[in-house]
């Protein structure tokens, strides 16, 4: 995948295109890729996402916080793991915020982009009139030579995949139906750095997380099954994450610690990436430190010894 920003536009072959955020790339987007691929294929024509860097309502609402699912980085591996040709990253501004439908088409897919095919969600809308939709957008296309199709949705037990969805699921805890809506597993990565050493007096020594994405959504406080990656190792090792304010311990913020069993050496300043599994448990305050540690003891025998490759 060619990663183009505004400035090599001009280099753009005809293509099928679609756009939007992507955020966390999941099935519903996967879907959507897909098709504009298989367009592409029959009709002679580069494949291409267009998406931005910053989501578009950080632009257009001053205290909008997103909760993302995705660093900007990790937005772009996802993407090129579907095999689409371009990834067209638009500078998102209050002047493109602006912009009609048809302007937009117009201005930036027609003449800049070169896009002859535009595949669009189900509910996805551009431009900044509310009552523009795809019928008007279809319109707009034969006036410019487009062709604008719109793809269905994705469902899953009964519920369009959305990342609307995906979040809500990760508050309430629940990654394993978070991770069958992204078809991937839901992960952070983020600096080791120092801690307060509760977990090492107990025998169970964690690495503290600081997030390389701070507005990376954080899941619902508890205990998880994760699968660790150090720096750019191949290997993931099975290991157990607490998200929580360790009220044991009297904490007063969340905390994100991971304990990597049987794992020897020093972790500070090192990257780690962690993949979701499932919810062990949610956190609670128990009587001693002691008592945690008994605890501790029966998660990790919950944990999968050998668990699944994520190649």
């Amino acid at each position: 995948m060619k990663v183009i920003s505004a400035d090599g536009l001009s280099d753009i072959q005809p293509c099928a295109a679609t756009i939007g955020f992507f955020d966390g790339v999941h099935l519903g987007h996967q879907y959507l890729i897909q098709r504009v691929c298989d367009i592409a294929a029959a009709e002679g024509l580069a494949s291409a996402v267009i998406t931005f860097a910053v989501h578009p309502r950080q632009v257009v609402q001053d205290n909008f916080h997103p909760e993302l699912l995705a660093s900007f980085e990790e937005k772009l591996s996802l993407l090129a793991a579907t095999g689409v040709d371009y990834c067209m990253i638009l500078p998102f501004d209050a002047a493109m915020a602006s912009m009609s439908a048809h302007d937009f088409m117009e201005q930036v897919l027609a003449r800049q982009m070169n896009v002859r095919h535009l595949l669009v969600g189900y509910d996805h809308r551009f431009g900044r009139r509310c009552n523009e939709g795809f019928e008007d957008y279809v319109r707009y296309g034969e006036e410019l030579g487009i062709r604008v199709e719109r793809a269905g949705e994705v469902d899953m037990d009964g519920e369009g995949v959305s990342s609307s969805l995906i979040r809500a699921c990760l508050h309430q805890g629940e990654v394993e139906k978070a991770n069958q809506c992204l078809g991937h597993p839901y992960t952070m990565t983020g600096t080791v750095v120092g801690g307060e050493q509760q977990g090492r007096r107990m025998g169970f020594p964690t690495a503290n997380l600081s997030l390389s994405e701070p507005c990376l959504l954080v899941p619902a406080t508890g205990v998880y099954a994760v699968d660790v990656r150090i720096d750019d190792e191949e290997q993931w090792r099975p290991a157990m994450m607490n998200i929580g304010t360790r009220p044991t311990f009297h904490g007063d913020h969340v905390t994100l610690e991971v304990h990597i069993p049987h794992f020897q050496g020093d972790l500070y300043g090192h990257r780690l990436t962690v993949a979701f599994r499932r919810h062990i448990r949610a956190e609670r305050q128990f009587d001693s430190p002691e008592a945690l540690a008994e605890q501790l003891k029966k998660d990790l025998k919950s944990l999968i010894p050998n668990p699944p490759s994520r190649d």
